[in-house]
């Protein structure tokens, strides 16, 4: 079975995963915020259940079990699903203790979102929560950023099979180009940028006027795209046009490949940022959006100010279109065209390789370039005409399951919709919900838009929103995958 050959390996990541509940605590202990016990019994709790999973394992495959390429896949999936669940447990717990309305599936929800960096939240009175809960928020969504896995693979020496595992979680239509010789060098080459830019982010917020406990939390959400708060108010509570442009920019280089920015790293080659095609697309699309949007507010005299109209629209648009879901303002009452494109964008502004998630820009160049290559076959029907990318010629497996890719996540939206349709959400909320759920972005349009949350939906309409996320963060196939008959068969 294949859950039999990783279970050492996932009671392993179990624990590792429990002792960064060591942060919060932490940070309780040092504030004395009341919660101090809630984190040492979650971590335990945690760390025992792993320790159980890891024992099982040992005991029927051996210390050295003999994995399959397909064993990556349901070791991703099951980090995607299992890992919240113990993340919920301090959650629960506090609001159980305190008498607050979350219950064990709004709890389940909030970790989900957090670790695939959604950013949607059923919580309210977030500026009243302990620090450590909002703090532990913010840190579940940088550490989901890079993936969970990838870290696992940069710490833990026994995942020598790393290879599977990274494929298995990267991210985009080409995974198999490989940065460094090893694949635990790779993970500690992406993780050294992320932390990087991280540090970075944090030191900029400081500078910006951001208390050093806001200037930590809203790293950790800016650089993973996650776009949770420690307010209610989002970035709005900040009311600081300079912290709005310090977010922008680092919204737009999170929106980049670690990739990219790691192989430029290393070769000494800052240039080929530039040269990549991805890249510019990426950057292109977002700030073409920013002034499109900026010149919709400023003509229909929305925003008088053409500058404070750029800044609006910089922030926003950049927010959304990176899936990071901060808000300064209810973007909503701007003329209609402005959140739905916003929203369309959250599907392919950001770059493989990115914390972004959604149908990613590298797809949408290969539909671009394909349907470019169809027309050219209806004037010419002879001509020989390969997609290319960057001036190589794509195999035709890559293109086949972009289309495959297109084609299931488009069924997912329709049916997830259709299901909460089916529990009487207005039409406009329901889509958006799912939308903005399978895309990984947060915020949607009617109820669940900038100026509202999740808090309304009812726990079955939670469980659909759940499951899109983690369909979202997981590319659809590799969790479809694991559902189907075939995979569990020798």
């Amino acid at each position: 079975m294949p859950f039999v050959r990783i279970a050492p390996i996932f009671g392993s990541v179990m624990v590792v995963f429990a002792f960064t509940m060591s942060v919060p605590w932490l940070v309780a202990q040092s504030l004395d915020d009341g919660t101090t016990s809630l984190w040492a019994v979650s971590a335990v709790l945690s760390a025992a259940a792993g320790a159980f999973v890891w024992c099982f394992g040992r005991r029927r495959v051996g210390p050295e079990p003999d994995l399959q390429s397909r064993d990556g896949v349901l070791l991703v999936v099951l980090a995607w699903t299992v890992l919240p669940a113990l993340a919920a447990l301090p959650l629960w717990l506090f609001y159980r203790q305190h008498g607050g309305h979350l219950g064990w599936v709004g709890a389940y929800f909030e970790t989900v979102s957090a670790m695939t960096t959604t950013g949607a939240t059923v919580l309210t009175g977030l500026d009243a929560l302990p620090a450590s809960v909002n703090l532990w928020r913010a840190l579940l969504q940088w550490l989901g950023g890079m993936g969970i896995l990838v870290l696992a693979v940069a710490v833990l020496p026994m995942l020598g099979v790393g290879g599977q595992l990274f494929r298995a979680e990267s991210t985009g239509p080409i995974k198999d180009m490989r940065l460094t010789p090893r694949i635990a060098g790779t993970a500690k080459g992406l993780w050294s940028v992320y932390a990087g830019l991280s540090l970075a982010c944090v030191l900029a917020y400081r500078w910006g006027g951001m208390s050093w406990l806001d200037a930590w939390i809203h790293m950790f959400t800016t650089m993973s795209l996650g776009g949770m708060s420690s307010h209610d108010a989002s970035f709005a509570y900040f009311a600081s046009p300079r912290l709005e442009w310090i977010a922008t920019l680092f919204m737009l280089l999170a929106s980049g490949s670690f990739a990219l920015y790691f192989a430029a790293l290393v070769k000494r080659s800052p240039g080929r940022i530039w040269r990549d095609l991805e890249w510019r697309g990426t950057m292109s699309l977002m700030l073409g959006s920013v002034l499109l949007v900026a010149w919709l507010l400023w003509q229909r005299a929305v925003v008088p100010d053409p500058v404070e109209a750029l800044r609006l629209a910089a922030f926003n648009v950049v927010s959304v279109a990176s899936t990071t879901g901060y808000a300064s303002t209810d973007y909503l009452q701007w003329p209609v065209f402005a959140p739905i494109w916003m929203l369309m964008l959250s599907g392919m502004a950001t770059s493989a390789g990115s914390t972004g998630a959604g149908i990613k820009m590298i797809r949408l160049l290969i539909l671009l370039k394909l349907a470019h290559r169809e027309l050219a076959r209806i004037v010419h029907p002879r001509v020989v005409n390969p997609v290319t990318l960057g001036g190589r010629a794509l195999d035709a497996s890559v293109v086949y399951s972009v289309l495959a890719f297109m084609l299931v996540y488009g069924g997912t939206v329709a049916v997830l919709t259709l299901v909460l349709l089916l529990t009487d959400l207005p039409f406009d909320t329901a889509l958006s919900a799912v939308v903005a759920c399978v895309n990984n972005l947060g915020p949607g349009l009617g109820e669940v838009g900038p100026a509202g949350n999740f808090a309304g939906l009812t726990e079955p309409q939670l469980a659909v929103c759940t499951l899109a996320m983690v369909m979202g963060r997981l590319e659809m196939l590799s969790l479809l995958v694991v559902l189907t008959p075939g995979y569990w068969r020798k």
